[in-house]
Order: C-alpha cells, then sequence, then structure tokens
C-alpha cells in the first residue's frame, strides 16, 4: 500500500448542512485538523477549503471540497493533480448507509456502494485504488427514505455514537499515515 499524503473528507458546503449525516466525513476530517492544530483556508482554484500540516515530504494535505456531495470528483481531481498526488495515496473519509452510528471500517479499494459522492470520485480520477474510511450514520429502513435521512439530524444518541466512532479512526491515523494499514484496521474494527 502506497503512503498516505492526502485525506479527503466529503460532504455538503454550507451551515444549513454542517450539522446533517451526509458531512460525517468533514466532521472527521475538522477533527483531525483540530487534533493537529492546523485551519482550513478556502482555496478557490481547487474549488475547496485546505489544511496542510508539517512540511516537505512529511506534508499531510486535508482537503474539503466546496461543492455538493454529488460533485466532489471535479475538485478532488483538481486538488490531486495540483499537488501530484495519486489516488493510492489518499484515504477518503465519508458517511456510510451500511453501518450503523458508532461502526467506523477502514477499506482498502472497492466499488461505490451507491454513494454519490464515491460515484464522482470514480468519474474524475484516474484510479479508484484509495482508501477509505467508512463513517457509520445507519440506514433508515427503506430506500425511499435515504435522502432525508442523509440531508437530517442524526440523534442525541446517534450523535454520541459517531462522534466516539470518529475519535477511534482519529487515533488510528498516525498507523494509517506510518504504513502500518493492517494495524489500523485490527485496532479499529476490534474496538467496542
Amino acid at each position: 500500500m502506497a503512503s498516505i499524503r492526502a485525506i479527503v473528507g466529503l460532504g455538503n458546503p454550507g451551515p444549513q448542512y454542517a450539522d446533517t449525516r451526509h458531512n460525517a466525513g468533514f466532521w472527521f476530517l475538522e477533527r483531525l485538523a483540530d487534533r493537529r492544530g492546523v485551519s482550513f483556508r478556502a482555496e478557490s482554484k481547487l474549488d475547496g477549503e485546505l489544511a496542510t500540516h508539517g512540511v516537505g515530504d512529511g506534508r499531510l494535505f486535508l482537503f474539503k471540497p466546496a461543492s455538493f456531495m454529488n460533485e466532489s470528483g471535479g475538485p478532488v481531481g483538481k486538488f490531486l493533480r495540483y499537488y501530484r498526488i495519486e489516488p493510492s495515496e489518499v484515504l477518503v473519509a465519508y458517511d456510510e448507509l451500511d453501518l450503523e452510528p458508532g461502526d467506523v471500517r477502514l477499506k482498502q479499494g472497492g466499488g461505490h456502494g451507491g454513494h454519490n459522492g464515491l460515484r464522482d470520485l470514480f468519474r474524475h480520477l484516474p484510479a479508484t485504488d484509495f482508501a477509505r474510511l467508512r463513517i457509520g450514520i445507519g440506514h433508515p429502513g427503506h430506500k425511499d427514505r435515504v435522502t432525508g435521512h442523509v440531508l437530517g439530524r442524526p440523534s442525541v444518541a446517534e450523535n454520541r455514537a459517531i462522534d466516539d466512532a470518529i475519535d477511534r479512526a482519529l487515533d488510528q491515523v498516525p498507523d494509517v499515515l506510518s504504513g502500518h494499514w493492517n494495524r489500523a484496521v485490527k485496532q479499529l474494527h476490534t474496538a467496542a
């Protein structure tokens, strides 16, 4: 597995979406930036917000597209091309309907699973072998209720469970970045 040079969070821009389930990828990235003591700044040439940590070859890029979820691929593609980062060097964090709130999983490659943000990344990136951090938000039970669910706010209990899952994932970032992927997966997937 290639070294991770960038972490991308998926979500929707604007204050009206900030607290919705679909922004779990943004929540993860914002808390990672806080832990690393860095701030996001708007980068109009990239159509997104960028924070960096470290210098030189050890620099880690954190990127949030400024487009809506289903148009994430264009800004992410621009960002990767600008910094000459390969898809295999990226971890993408996003909300996952197929996991319950409180569940979080690392995954290497795979399909888009119907996720509109990933689907758009597939359209715009030269490869789809990027690593994923899947943050569980639960499924509403019927496909007709998915849009309202992902664009809705989690309950207090769900929010607490998602926050705990994000904390557990943040604890594994050092192993992910240092190339200890299997150790990070084992720790994250066996945590209760």
